[in-house]
C-alpha cells in the first residue's frame, strides 16, 4: 500500500503467491482503480481471501473501510454474503441499519450474525458488569450506625477497627460499626437507559443493548431501556433478549432528545433511588431549553444522570459542543465512556460519586 504497487512502487521486484493474494486483497479496497464492483460472488471470493491472511481485527476494518468507500451494503441483504463476512459491531450496525429492508431470508441469516456477535460481548462484558453493580449496590447498602446486633456485619467491622486491638484484654474495641441496613427498607435501585439510535451512534446502540439485557438480569435493579429518534420506541419488555432489543431499533432518522428524556422521566418512580443514563450525541432537534429544564429538574429531584457522547471503542464522535456545556453547567458532565469501563461508571453512579471526578481520573 505504501509503495504503490506495480510499477509504481519503484523496487523492480514481483510479489508471488499468497503475497500477492494479499497485495490484490488490499488494492481491491484501497487503490482507485481496484474496485470489487458489484459483483456478489467477487465479493464473496474477497471476503474469504481477507479471512485467510489477515487476524479478523484486520479483516473487520477492511470489512469496514469496504462497505463504506465501496457502497457495498446492498450486498449485504443476500443470505450468502452474511454467511462469509467476519462479524463485528460496526457489521452489526451496518444490518440494523438495513433490518426494515431485508427480504425474509437475509433476515434471519442477519439474526444470526447479530447473536454472534451479542453472545462475544456477553461473554466479554457481562461478569464484570455484573460484578461491579453488585459490589456498588453491596456497598450503599452499608450503614455505620446499624440499629440492631443483627444488622452488624461483624467480619467488616473487626477488620475496620484492628488498630484498637487490646492486646492485655486479647479483644478489638470497635470505635466505628459497619453494617448493613436493615433488609425491610431495602429498594430495588431504577436505572433507566435512554438511547438515541441516530445513525451515528450504531456502535453505542449496538453495546446499550447488551448492557441493558445484563442489568435487566439483576434482580436488585428494574431496568428500562427506550431508544428515540424522533419518536420514543420502549424495548423493556424485550430486554431478557439483546437480539430483540437490537431488532426493536430503527437506525437512522431524525433526533428528538427532549421528547426522549420526557419519557423517561415517567417511568421513575424513585428519583433518589434512580439512574438515568442518557445516550446520544446531543443534536437536538427539539426544544433545548425545554430539554435543559428537564434534565435540572431530575438532578434536583434526586435522580443520578449520566450523559454518555457514545458508548463504544471509539471515543467521543462528533457532538453538539454548547449542549455538552449546557449539561456541565447543571452539573452534569457529558462524556465518551468505552464499553470496558461502562460497568465501573455504573458503580460510581450506584456510589452516587462525584462523576466529573470519575472522569478525570479516566480520561487523563
Amino acid at each position: 500500500m505504501v509503495l504503490g504497487g506495480g510499477e509504481a512502487d519503484g523496487t523492480g521486484v514481483a510479489l508471488h503467491g499468497s503475497d500477492a493474494a494479499m497485495d490484490g486483497a488490499l488494492s481491491a479496497v484501497y487503490e482507485r482503480d481496484g474496485g470489487l464492483g458489484a459483483s456478489a460472488p467477487r465479493v464473496a471470493r474477497w471476503l474469504g481471501d481477507i479471512r485467510t491472511y489477515f487476524p479478523s481485527t484486520v479483516v473487520q476494518v477492511m470489512q469496514k473501510d469496504a462497505i463504506e468507500r465501496l457502497d457495498l451494503t446492498r450486498l449485504l441483504l443476500e443470505p450468502e454474503m452474511l454467511e462469509a463476512v467476519e462479524p463485528d459491531v460496526h457489521l452489526v450496525g451496518t444490518l440494523l441499519a438495513l433490518n426494515r429492508v431485508m427480504p425474509g431470508r437475509a433476515r434471519e441469516s442477519a439474526r444470526a450474525v447479530v447473536r454472534k456477535v451479542v453472545l462475544e460481548l456477553e461473554r466479554r462484558l457481562a461478569q464484570k458488569t455484573r460484578a461491579a453493580v453488585t459490589g456498588a449496590l453491596d456497598r450503599s447498602a452499608r450503614t455505620h450506625r446499624p440499629r440492631r446486633a443483627a444488622d452488624i456485619d461483624w467480619d467488616r467491622t473487626i477488620r475496620a477497627n484492628l488498630s484498637h486491638y487490646l492486646p492485655e484484654h486479647r479483644t478489638v474495641v470497635p470505635s466505628r460499626l459497619v453494617g448493613h441496613a436493615r433488609r425491610q427498607r431495602a429498594v430495588r435501585r431504577e436505572v433507566v437507559l435512554c438511547v438515541d439510535q441516530s445513525g451515528s451512534m450504531a456502535a453505542s446502540v449496538v453495546y446499550a443493548g447488551v448492557f441493558g439485557a445484563v442489568l435487566a438480569s439483576l434482580r436488585s435493579l428494574r431496568t428500562s431501556m427506550v431508544v428515540f429518534d424522533t419518536a420514543v420506541v420502549d424495548l423493556t419488555d424485550r430486554l431478557d433478549d439483546p437480539v430483540e432489543v437490537l431488532f426493536g431499533t430503527q437506525l437512522g432518522g431524525g433526533t428528538d432528545i427532549n421528547r426522549a428524556v420526557a419519557y423517561a422521566q415517567g417511568l421513575i418512580t424513585r428519583p433518589a433511588d434512580s439512574i438515568f443514563v442518557l445516550v446520544s450525541d446531543l443534536y437536538e432537534g427539539g426544544a433545548r431549553e425545554e430539554l435543559l429544564r428537564r434534565v435540572a429538574a431530575m438532578t434536583q429531584a434526586g435522580v443520578q444522570v449520566v450523559v454518555l457522547l457514545a458508548l463504544s471503542d471509539e471515543g467521543a464522535p462528533s457532538y453538539d459542543r454548547d449542549n455538552a456545556a449546557a449539561l456541565a453547567a447543571l452539573g452534569v458532565p457529558a462524556f465518551a465512556c468505552t464499553p470496558d469501563a461502562f460497568p465501573e461508571l455504573m458503580a460510581a453512579a450506584i456510589e452516587r460519586r462525584d462523576l466529573g471526578h470519575w472522569v478525570e481520573s479516566h480520561t487523563s
